[in-house]
């Protein structure tokens, strides 16, 4: 018991930390620890697992409650998602003609079943809002989810009892709860992960494709750090960057390791009750951002998409780029929430320069090599960004209405819970 507490009582970032080192350290020594690897799988599998119910849990049980929370807050969030992608996929197309890049290319990749444009995307969007229910909970579809929790809290909201709504809410709780449980062994599960990453792949991966991953890096890094903080900046006319450095310490860091903005929903959830935010926002907000608040996967589409014509020999005018960002950040609305979910949308974007679809698949292999460390960073500025755009609404509302702001922003409220 006292191992236990003491566990607890620690600073979870300082567990992470910890549970890295060791990873780092195994991977290098042991190549087939197992049993490390199972901590690494169970870790994600069960943020993947609980996730979806705890997303439609809370919706339904939010709008259930007859709480009309979704003002312009939610409308604003919206737009700081889309421009923070849009400026993110301008932003890595201006990069990608300062440095442009070639690929080496050998065997074609083989993978799922590629859109063949954008129309293609957004119409897969609108049909899987319209799945079942149940499926969509099982294959956490989240686009599904939010659709029809938002139709069920509806219908609660008139038709149920008080008895009803107070256990959607106990339900809602408990599912809260158990994500809490699964966070607070989140240093095991990344120390998994770790292990894994580096005794299947080692350090090679930084030499044989290093001036891609640093241009696909440096971007995402560039807006993580420049230009997601200007817009927030903008919004909130404060200093941005005590939110920003704990979005991406608390959100950002988790995200890295599960390479998925879907198992990151639950981190994300937490991170929001601990700044303060009003629950029935960020129910809706944090999940829908999983889904188009897609900065990382934007750069991916347009930088990959650019390599792939610079190697083909293929001259790509600025102007051609420029539509090539917009198609980009309209793609990557409908990234899927998994690892490497961008990749399969390079061959769309590939096609408005005429490249082959046999050359852009081996452009998607070189995509799948160094997506251990491009997906990685891809997922942790996506994740953090979700955090950072619906902390930024709630915090302009709050400015606008004279309540004090977090005292980590210069105010006096106290909001960690």
């Amino acid at each position: 018991m006292k191992i236990i507490k003491k566990y607890n009582s620690t600073s979870l970032i300082i567990r992470i930390i910890c549970g890295l080192a060791i990873g780092i350290v195994l991977g290098l020594l042991f190549k087939n620890l197992k049993v490390l690897s199972l901590l690494g799988n169970s870790f994600v599998g069960s943020l993947k697992a609980i996730a979806p119910i705890l997303v439609f849990a809370l919706v339904v049980s939010s709008l259930a409650q007859g709480n009309n929370k979704l003002d312009s807050r939610f409308g604003l969030v919206i737009a700081l998602y889309m421009i923070s992608t849009l400026l993110a996929s301008l932003f890595a197309v201006t990069a990608s003609f300062l440095f442009p890049q070639t690929l080496i290319l050998a065997d074609t990749a083989t993978a799922e079943t590629v859109p063949a444009g954008v129309g293609e995307v957004l119409g897969n969007l609108i049909i899987n809002m319209f799945s079942n229910p149940i499926k969509a909970i099982a294959d956490g579809n989240y686009i599904s989810i939010l659709f029809w929790a938002v139709v069920f809290g509806l219908a609660a909201k008139t038709l149920a009892s008080d008895g009803t709504k107070n256990m959607m809410a106990d339900f809602a709780e408990i599912l809260s709860k158990t994500v809490r449980w699964i966070i607070n062994l989140a240093p095991f599960g990344i120390m998994g992960l770790v292990y894994n990453n580096v005794a299947t792949n080692g350090l090679a991966i930084f030499y044989d494709y290093g001036k891609l991953l640093m241009l696909l890096v440096g971007c995402m890094l560039v807006v993580a750090l420049i230009i997601d903080p200007i817009i927030s900046a903008i919004v909130l006319r404060r200093n941005p960057y005590p939110l920003v450095f704990r979005c991406i310490r608390e959100s950002g860091l988790t995200a890295f390791f599960t390479r998925s903005s879907a198992a990151n929903i639950p981190v994300n959830m937490e991170l929001c009750e601990k700044l303060g935010l009003d629950r029935d926002m960020y129910a809706v907000s944090i999940p829908l951002g999983a889904t188009i608040n897609m900065d990382g996967a934007a750069i991916t589409i347009s930088v990959m998409a650019l390599a792939a014509a610079n190697t083909m020999g293929i001259k790509v005018s600025f102007l051609t780029a420029i539509i090539l960002a917009f198609i980009a950040t309209l793609a990557a609305c409908g990234t899927s929430g998994v690892a490497g979910g961008s990749l399969l949308l390079i061959p769309m974007a590939c096609s408005l320069f005429g490249v082959d679809s046999n050359v852009a698949m081996q452009v998607v292999a070189v995509g799948f090599v160094i997506g251990v460390v491009q997906d990685s960073v891809e997922t942790a500025l996506n994740s953090s960004g979700d955090v950072i755009f619906a902390a930024t609404a709630e915090y302009a509302k709050w400015i606008k209405e004279g309540k004090p702001l977090p005292k980590f922003l210069g105010g006096t409220k106290e909001t960690e819970v």
